[in-house]
């Protein structure tokens, strides 16, 4: 059986190509229009956060500590909330070191701005309130 010169020249393109180094992404569909590249074009960044911490005690099914947290988060919400329409406002746990997180997190303006960032700016100059009456 003879091969033909075109399949051979295929069959050579397409097994080089696995070997080729891939080009670094710059933008992906992950990233939004608004990203701000970090590390090269290796990463990047849309959203600006504020995390507050603190530790509870026991076991965080049981806690009574974290319950008081939670009805303090519960209190302070609509403030914290109140830094932008549409910032959000997330709750993490950590079993391992008995931290709570709390984390504001506004995101970079777009062509049709979703939260602007101009209002973590102000809220940066009020100390991040109610952050120090939170955190007492």
């Amino acid at each position: 059986m003879k091969t033909s010169p075109l399949f051979l020249l295929a069959s050579f393109a397409a097994q080089s190509t696995a070997f080729a180094p891939i080009a670094p992404k710059v933008f992906t569909r992950s990233m939004s229009t608004n990203a701000v590249p970090l590390a090269n074009g290796a990463m990047s960044f849309d959203r600006v956060c504020r995390e507050w911490r603190c530790k509870y005690t026991g076991d965080k099914a049981t806690s009574e500590s974290l319950e008081k947290v939670a009805a303090l988060v519960e209190e302070y919400l609509p403030q914290i909330k109140a830094v932008s329409k549409d910032a959000t406002v997330n709750r993490l746990v950590c079993g391992a070191c008995l931290d709570f997180k709390l984390m504001t997190t506004v995101r970079l303006p777009v062509l049709q701005p979703l939260v602007p960032l101009d209002d973590f700016g102000p809220w940066e100059e009020k100390g991040y309130a109610p952050e120090a009456e939170f955190l007492e």
